[in-house]
């Protein structure tokens, strides 16, 4: 009875995702800002009633890593060339999974790199307590642009007509929004103007854009 009870629990907490999901899409796309303040706020209360209403942000970006690598096999189709290549560290990639745990640990270092910015900017030592409510709020900011980007490699590659013009524009899309949502992050928390928190947001962007051409690299050169 309570490994049934257990299933019956995981059942409906995976079926919730159909609806908390969307809704948690459509209020980050629309307010950023907003959701990213909200991620704090709910850091602060206990943990039964933290994301009561919408995903906790690593679920999110989680779930939003999970959509794209459907949408690759749903457009693009067969066996991603990371996943096929056997030799140096690509021989870990053997299956989706774990090619969705590389894809995560791609995109978390934009959430990493965005807190650590800011409690750097803050100049406040950088501690896992710290880390925690400003890496929750960039998980929000970061899980459309890489659903977005995600969605526009596979268009980009796919056989369908108009794809390899539609990824390229909803990728620029993807960047520029997300750019945007960390920038008014910065300048909002920071009590700062728009220009610096751009200049936050590009700098902890490249580090994280770097961090993750290195890790991708070491799976795909031989």
């Amino acid at each position: 009875m309570k490994w049934l009870n257990s299933l019956g629990e995981l059942l409906y907490e995976v079926m919730s995702w159909l609806v908390s999901y969307p809704i948690t899409l459509w209020r980050v796309i629309t307010n950023p800002l907003a959701m990213m303040t909200y991620a704090d706020s709910e850091l602060r209360d206990t943990q039964d009633e933290q994301f009561s209403d919408t995903l906790n942000p690593p679920l999110f970006l989680v779930l939003s890593l999970l959509l794209t690598r459907a949408a690759d096999e749903a457009i693009g189709g067969g066996t991603n060339p990371i996943v096929a290549k056997q030799t140096g560290l690509a021989s870990l990639i053997t299956d989706d999974t774990s090619f969705l745990v590389l894809r995560l640990l791609l995109f978390s270092m934009f959430p990493l790199m965005m807190a650590t910015r800011f409690l750097r900017a803050q100049r406040v030592p950088v501690t896992r307590q710290r880390l925690k409510a400003p890496f929750y709020g960039q998980c929000y900011a970061c899980a459309p642009f890489a659903l977005f980007l995600g969605l526009a490699t596979s268009l980009g590659h796919a056989a369908i007509p108009g794809g390899h013009t539609i990824g390229p524009v909803l990728a620029t899309v993807a960047l520029l929004g997300y750019l945007s949502a960390v920038t008014m992050w910065f300048a909002h928390h920071l009590k700062q103007s728009l220009w610096r928190g751009l200049l936050n947001a590009g700098r902890a962007f490249v580090q994280a854009a770097v961090a993750s051409f290195v890790i991708a690299a070491l799976f795909v050169l031989r």
